[in-house]
């Protein structure tokens, strides 16, 4: 994946409140576990590493079907990058599941 698309890609994310920032860390919050691979691929297209992903809590869906919530913990490696930026003009404190909306 090209870095231009993966920005546009992760930006999107951000202003839809799965992807928050959290000190020098990425967090990102989904029910489909096809879009952890899909961040994992956009984070290592611009330089980051994908640190963890981990089954956070069960989501009800309608009355009677449950779904994992998936969190992705990923690095990007400069401090300073413009994805953070995007996320203090954009992005919110907490993902889109949280119970502190």
């Amino acid at each position: 994946m090209l870095p231009p698309v993966a920005r546009k890609k992760m930006q999107a994310w951000i202003r839809s409140r799965h992807l928050i920032c959290s000190g020098n860390f990425f967090i990102f919050e989904t029910l489909d576990y096809s879009a952890i691979e899909r961040f994992e691929k956009c984070v290592t297209s611009l330089g980051g590493t994908l640190i963890s992903v981990d089954p956070k809590k069960r989501v009800w869906l309608g009355n009677h079907r449950q779904i994992l919530l998936y969190q992705a913990k990923a690095s990007l490696h400069t401090p300073h990058h413009e994805l953070k930026q995007y996320w203090f003009k954009n992005g919110s404190f907490h993902t889109r599941f949280s119970e502190n909306p």
